[in-house]
């Protein structure tokens, strides 16, 4: 069954019908066609549908002016898709992520820049607080760094902090990685992300479930989170408060029975403890390693691992004496350049030197202090 985009942007238009029951109607009458031309009565046959719905429905379809202005908006909506190289996908496209379509509320249409791949199913999404800890940065790199070197895919959401860092680091690591956003696909926020979202755009993909130049409001954010726990096969929460997004992402993706990891955090640390109180509740799992994740998921993730035609690991870029020298140096705690100069038998300058080159291939990331770390 196909469903032209039409059709659901227009039946969207329709006062009352929301994303659950325009899928109840379209998986029922297969068109718009046949729901303009449906009786009243087979109308309520369709589950959420009232009477009054079906009455609204019906006058919808016969006041002209309410479709005529429905059909200029569509219009619009197209236009702007086709300026913006964008691609519209309904929840019965085959293109459709297969992930997504399992999920209660998957939405009818998705607006797509870049596009979707079929090793996606296995995508472990990376999310959490937008100011994040020393300790929540490294934290996230490292995972994100490790998972790409398996060429796991990485979901995230583009907001400001760990959301960031998770896809800059998958697009350092030349690994794909699909940004999912609350606000129309032709609406970059944060601004600051631009040049991050349109190198997502070309080697991944950004999708949003909202009309094209809808703005970041905040009701927009937690409707988002149900679609970047669905895509993936787990979600890991790197660090967030009790309070934070990332905390409605696990409740989404336990809803959606879905695998929820979760990063302990520091106990000196009250304001980012909420992936503590996940694991203490039992909604999430600890995890140290990426081992942790791969031993967590089985043969769900096994099998595309073994069947990746580039091995179960990505090499390490090619690297020169010196640089191994300081990669034997470094650790995921931070360490302070002296220190790792000494270790590595270097002089600070040259340290310095093999540590740009290292941080430029991902593998080192630089501090506040001329502290290090590997990732």
């Amino acid at each position: 069954m196909t469903v032209p985009v039409r059709d659901i942007l227009l039946l969207s238009q329709i006062p009352g019908i929301g994303p659950t029951r325009l899928r109840a109607l379209l998986n029922t009458f297969k068109s718009a066609d046949h729901i303009q031309h449906a009786s009243a009565r087979d109308l309520t046959s369709v589950e959420g549908i009232e009477q009054k719905t079906a009455l609204a429905i019906a006058g919808f379809f016969k006041n002209g002016g309410a479709v005529h202005k429905a059909e200029s908006y569509i219009t619009a909506q197209l236009s702007k898709v086709n300026k913006t190289d964008t691609n519209v996908v309904s929840l019965w496209d085959k293109e459709y992520p297969e992930n997504l379509k399992k999920i209660y509320d998957p939405p009818p249409l998705l607006f797509i820049r870049g596009s979707m791949a079929p090793e996606d199913r296995y995508a472990i999404a990376i999310v959490g607080t937008r100011d994040p800890t020393p300790y929540g940065n490294t934290m996230a790199e490292k995972f994100a760094a490790e998972l790409s070197h398996l060429g796991i895919p990485i979901i995230s959401g583009l907001a400001r902090g760990i959301d960031t860092i998770a896809h800059t680091t998958a697009v350092k690591n030349r690994n794909r990685t699909v940004a999912v956003i609350g606000s129309g696909i032709d609406v970059v926020y944060p601004p600051e992300n631009l040049d991050l979202f349109k190198r997502i755009g070309t080697s991944g993909a950004i999708v949003s479930e909202f009309e094209m130049g809808t703005k970041p409001d905040a009701g927009n954010f937690p409707r988002r989170n149900r679609i970047i726990s669905g895509m993936a096969i787990a979600t890991l929460i790197v660090e967030t408060g009790v309070n934070g997004g990332a905390m409605i992402t696990a409740s989404t993706a336990l809803d959606q029975n879905r695998e929820v990891f979760a990063i302990p955090a520091a106990l000196s640390d009250r304001k980012k403890n909420g992936t503590n109180i996940l694991i203490k509740e039992s909604k999430a799992q600890l995890i140290e390693s990426v081992d942790d994740i791969l031993e967590a998921l089985g043969q769900r993730i096994k099998k595309y691992l073994s069947s990746d035609e580039q091995a179960s690991t990505r090499p390490l870029p090619e690297l020169t004496l010196f640089e191994h020298q300081l990669l034997l140096a470094l650790t995921d705690e931070p360490k302070h350049i002296d220190h790792i100069a000494e270790s590595a038998k270097l002089s600070m300058s040259d340290a310095l030197v093999h540590l740009l080159s290292l941080e430029f291939k991902g593998l080192v990331r630089q501090m506040r202090g001329k502290m290090f770390v590997k990732i």
